[in-house]
């Protein structure tokens, strides 16, 4: 506890005052002194009702700047479209025999591409993948028959983002080792993309509040106007 209390202590900058985004970022940045290269994340509080269909906020965002994060994307396939999936740098590849696996225990991946003649196959992975946000779905891409450039977009840093039942987005934005201007660029695109998924069924104010923080430091709030 003495460890945590002197870091808590030596935290610095204003946690209540709102800043601009690059400013934000910088107060985070100074902040993740830990042993590590810890991550960056941002949390998005938006005006929708999760609970109602038509305010459901799901998609997928490319990070110009990439994640900071090695992932590792495991594609159900077969055939020419496996051998696809294998040559753009898929860790893991296969059709039944994979599904029995995920379905056995096997979990050594972060993302789930599958091909929409596999469908029927990836269906048994619900309960397993569906909790852990990995079910593959075509609104997202990872259910395409161009796996290749879906692989290549996953480890690129492709990410994907789907409003929590209280209305919030989280999402890893890079590593505090990136630069100010890495950082700020895939929160830029981070909220474009939100804007592009707004929902018809949205009311009054979409985006509430921004905030960023590192694994181990504090958050600092974000002026949604320095984003926009």
């Amino acid at each position: 506890m003495s460890k945590q209390a002197k870091r808590v202590k030596a935290w610095t900058g204003d946690r209540d005052a709102v800043h601009t985004a690059d400013a934000a970022i910088k107060l985070v940045k100074a902040n993740a002194t830990a042993k590590f290269d810890e991550s960056i994340e941002i949390a998005i509080n938006l005006g929708v009702d999760p609970r109602h269909a038509d305010q459901q906020v799901r998609g997928v965002v490319a990070l110009p700047s990439g994640t900071g994060r090695d992932v590792r994307v495991a594609v159900i396939a077969k055939d020419a479209k496996a051998d696809e999936a294998r040559a753009a740098g898929a860790e893991v590849v296969g059709a039944e025999d994979l599904v029995e696996r995920i379905q056995g225990g096997f979990m050594e991946f972060d993302r789930v591409i599958a091909t929409p003649d596999m469908m029927a196959l990836v269906g048994r992975l619900g309960k397993v993948l569906g909790p852990r946000g990995l079910m593959p779905n075509p609104r997202v891409g990872t259910v395409t028959p161009n796996v290749g450039q879906a692989v290549k977009d996953a480890k690129g840093g492709s990410i994907e983002f789907r409003v929590e039942k209280n209305g919030i987005i989280h999402a890893g934005i890079g590593k505090a080792s990136f630069t100010d201007e890495a950082l700020l660029a895939n929160v830029k695109a981070m909220v474009d993309a939100l804007n592009r998924a707004k929902p018809a069924g949205a009311k009054g104010t979409y985006m509430k509040r921004i905030s960023v923080s590192s694994t181990m430091g504090p958050g600092f709030k974000v002026d949604t106007a320095s984003v926009a």
